[in-house]
């Protein structure tokens, strides 16, 4: 599934009655970065879409879901999966379309070498490594997980995402509420 990112902030970001210099200078990136993000020359990592979107009063998921008017469903094809990570790391949101939702439940894909770097958000979120290893860091404390090991935290607390193995990690991951 293609999302049109740039097209899908400017309407956000006028429908708030803001400009691309009012918006970055509220969530303190440049206005380079705006004008990038709308004409789609980049793709913004997750902690400056984040930063831009905790202006908007949009939460990640929120904003990858859009306008979609979709009937109710229970289940996804792996091609309905909404793509909403940045660089080499993919993250698949279940449930495109549902609006209003109360937690996010994420397929997490992180190549060998894939790092998230430090970021922090709202809410709760815990996850199982389904494959490979990652290491993952949150509030100074490290630590390398495994198929099987598990994690759960405040996402409020500085937490970091980090493949240094040779083979991708996978894992299976929620959030609540949806603040990914």
């Amino acid at each position: 599934m293609n999302i049109d990112i740039g097209s899908r902030l400017k309407q956000h970001r006028q429908q708030k009655g803001l400009s691309q210099r009012a918006l970055a200078r509220l969530a303190g990136v440049t206005n380079g970065l705006i004008s990038q993000i709308e004409q789609n020359s980049i793709s913004p990592s997750i902690a400056s879409l984040k930063k831009i979107l905790d202006v908007l009063s949009l939460s990640l998921a929120d904003f990858f879901t859009g306008e979609a008017n979709e009937a109710l469903d229970y289940f996804y094809d792996r091609k309905r999966l909404p793509n909403l990570g940045s660089g080499d790391v993919r993250i698949f949101l279940v449930g495109a379309g549902i609006r209003h939702r109360a937690m996010s439940i994420l397929h997490e894909v992180y190549p060998p070498g894939a790092d998230t770097q430090m970021y922090t958000h709202a809410g709760e979120e815990g996850g199982v490594v389904t494959k490979g290893r990652i290491e993952i860091t949150v509030a100074g404390k490290t630590r390398v997980l495994g198929p099987g090991d598990a994690y759960y935290f405040e996402s409020r607390l500085p937490h970091r995402f980090r493949n240094a193995g040779a083979a991708p990690c996978e894992i299976i991951s929620a959030n609540s509420p949806p603040t990914f």
